[in-house]
C-alpha cells in the first residue's frame, strides 16, 4: 500500500525495507551526520525534520534532529522526493543551482556522500521497493 512521501507510515515502511536488506547491503565508507528540513510538505504544518546518519556504516534515516550534525540541508518536498524516491541526481543538482537546496555546514561531506554511496543491486532493490511504497 503506497503512502505519502515522508509521512509517518512511509518512514516506517522505508525503514522496514532498509532493515530487510541490512545483512546484504554494502558498508557506507564515509561518515555523514546530516539534519534535513523538508519544507512545503502537504502535512505536518508544512515542514518535516529528519536526520540521516551513516557513521555506523549503514544508512540511518529517522524523524528528528541530530544534536551535532556535520551539515543541515533544507529543501522543498517535491525536490526531496525527486532525489530520495526517484533517485534523480540531475534534479538535485539543478535544484541546488537554482537555490532550492540550501546547505549549512560541511558541504564537502555532502559531496563526498554522493560519490561514496553504494550503487549495487541491493541498493537498486531498496530504491525500487521504496518507490512502490510511495504515493504518486
Amino acid at each position: 500500500m503506497p503512502f505519502p512521501f515522508l509521512s509517518a507510515e512511509w518512514m516506517d515502511a522505508a525503514k522496514a525495507i532498509r532493515e530487510k536488506y541490512a545483512d546484504q547491503a554494502a558498508a557506507i565508507t564515509i561518515s555523514v551526520r546530516m539534519n534535513q528540513v523538508i519544507t512545503d510538505t502537504p502535512f505536518d504544518d508544512g515542514d518535516i525534520r529528519l536526520f540521516l546518519d551513516t557513521s555506523s556504516g549503514s544508512l540511518v534515516m529517522e524523524s528528528g534532529e541530530l544534536e551535532t550534525p556535520d551539515l543541515t540541508l533544507t529543501t522543498d518536498y517535491e525536490t526531496a522526493k525527486k532525489i530520495f524516491v526517484d533517485q534523480d541526481q540531475a534534479a538535485g543538482m539543478q535544484a541546488f543551482m537554482a537555490g532550492k537546496i540550501k546547505v549549512q555546514g560541511d558541504m564537502m561531506k555532502m559531496m563526498a556522500m554522493q560519490t561514496s554511496m553504494p550503487q549495487d543491486d541491493v541498493t537498486k532493490n531498496i530504491a525500487e521497493e521504496i518507490k512502490t511504497i510511495t504515493d504518486e
